[in-house]
């Protein structure tokens, strides 16, 4: 009986969930700048509800990014340190994945965008199709400014907090969008869907592989590298 537990705290909401033998239960809150203080007793509320103890646990996951750098590193901590504490193999889940799915689920969208507010005028962006229900990422992870933004399919579901900068975006990619009318968060739940797929693949990496992606860091050093 597989137990993985998923955190997530990448943007203004925080996540804990929980997935035993496919059941999965979560415990979700939008509360920002409140992650260091209650992310660890959402996850030990949420095990306790569910009579299970780490030890138990055959895997840990998390929101990997991109996102907030402070975030990330929350979900990155604490996954890292329950992991090493009880030896359990870790599975970092990309946050615009698990927007992109959510966005599948919900509203049966074939094609999808999912973006997130970068700051600085920027977004984290990656598209997906869904072939026979599995997520394939069209356009890799990147950041960009929001008018630089380049699409190859027809149409998208918009999903995510980057399309506050729709306006920005060239005309012939806003006419190609259809933005979700509610936000999606990145949650722990949706990334759970992700992570029991790759635990069987993969069943994961060690805790001290268990690594953020920023994004903007890799390309301020592919831009020191290119000097």
């Amino acid at each position: 009986m597989t137990k993985i537990l998923a955190l997530d705290t990448s943007t203004d909401a925080c996540s804990v969930a929980l997935c035993v033998d496919g059941e999965i239960r979560e415990d979700f809150r939008i509360i920002p700048r409140q992650h260091t203080q209650q992310l660890l007793p959402m996850v030990e509320q949420l095990l306790a509800e569910s009579g299970v103890t780490v030890s138990q646990l055959d895997a840990i996951a998390f929101g990997r990014g991109p996102g907030s750098f402070a975030g990330i590193r929350i979900a990155t901590g604490v996954t890292q340190g329950l992991a090493y504490a009880a030896d359990l193999p870790v599975l970092p889940i990309s946050t615009l994945d698990a927007l992109a799915l959510a966005a599948m689920e919900k509203q049966g969208a074939e094609s999808v965008v999912a973006a997130l507010d970068a700051r600085m005028d920027e977004i984290y962006v990656a598209s997906y199709t869904f072939p026979a229900g599995k997520l394939v990422r069209e356009l890799e992870e990147k950041v960009c400014a929001p008018s630089e933004l380049e699409l190859a399919g027809e149409r998208y579901f918009a999903v995510g907090s980057g399309w506050r900068y729709l306006e920005d975006m060239p005309s012939d990619i806003r006419l190609r969008l259809e933005v979700a009318s509610e936000l999606y968060y990145p949650s722990a739940a949706v990334m759970l869907k992700i992570a029991q797929d790759e635990f069987l693949l993969s069943g994961g990496v060690s805790a001290e592989q268990a690594l953020p992606v920023y994004l903007r860091d890799e390309v301020a050093w592919k831009k020191k590298d290119q000097q």
